[in-house]
């Protein structure tokens, strides 16, 4: 990762823990109340996901979208690809129009400030990392959790040094600027969606700062050109 990410991250997680006291694993009543909507709908947008799926190398990596990403994304030579619905609050077009379920639904939450469809390669592993900023929350929702040979979910999520298995449907919204890590330890692609939440009740100066990065956040997309498609 740059240098100049590295030293914004660490800046802006020094001044949000001033103010946020939360533990690393957060109440969806609490911090995401619709929450639900999404989990209810998880089979209608797996459908949607499975074409994606079936042609998953027309999916970008992460890291071709952020290159900052790179050790993550391509760690172990094996793929993190991600197909973004909602970049920082804009909205991706043309993959809003081949999601349209989850188009919906992600229009009906403006808190959704990021939503994507993030698809681990068989056996691929994310290291250790810790996020940007805690100005947003993160929802992670199984969409088609393959397997082990116990017959458990095959993705194991790790936070904090806690282990979770959530299969299809089953969903853990949390702080990630808190140490996680994924691994997909099965011979087939992984699929979850993953929804960047605007964090509920901050304090007033939080609430700014928070929509400035935002703010920041979008004008880089549009300035590196990462998504050349039109927005929504």
């Amino acid at each position: 990762m740059s240098i100049t990410y590295n030293i914004a991250r660490v800046t802006l997680t020094k001044i949000y823990n001033i103010f946020l006291k939360t533990p690393a694993v957060l109440d969806s009543k609490d911090f995401f109340p619709q929450a639900f909507i999404f989990v209810d709908n998880w089979a209608k947008i797996r459908e949607e996901a499975k074409v994606l799926i079936d042609n998953v190398k027309n999916v970008p990596r992460f890291h071709d979208l952020m290159p900052e990403q790179y050790k993550l994304s391509a760690h172990g030579e094996k793929e993190w690809r991600m197909f973004v619905v909602r970049a920082y609050g804009l909205d991706i077009k043309e993959n809003m129009e081949r999601c349209p379920t989850l188009a919906k639904l992600v229009r009906l939450n403006p808190n959704v400030k990021s939503a994507s469809l993030s698809f681990l390669a068989p056996g691929k592993r994310v290291p250790k990392h810790i996020g940007p900023f805690r100005g947003i929350t993160r929802f992670y929702l199984g969409i088609d959790v393959p397997l082990d040979a116990k017959g458990r979910p095959g993705v194991v999520l790790t936070i904090e040094n806690e282990d979770y298995r959530l299969g299809n449907g089953e969903s853990l919204l949390w702080d990630d600027t808190y140490s996680h890590s994924a691994h997909n330890m099965t011979e087939e692609w992984r699929c979850a969606l993953l929804l960047d939440i605007y964090r509920m009740n901050m304090p007033a100066f939080l609430r700014f700062l928070t929509n400035i990065v935002l703010g920041l956040a979008r004008l880089t997309i549009k300035w590196r050109g990462i998504f050349p498609k039109e927005f929504a």
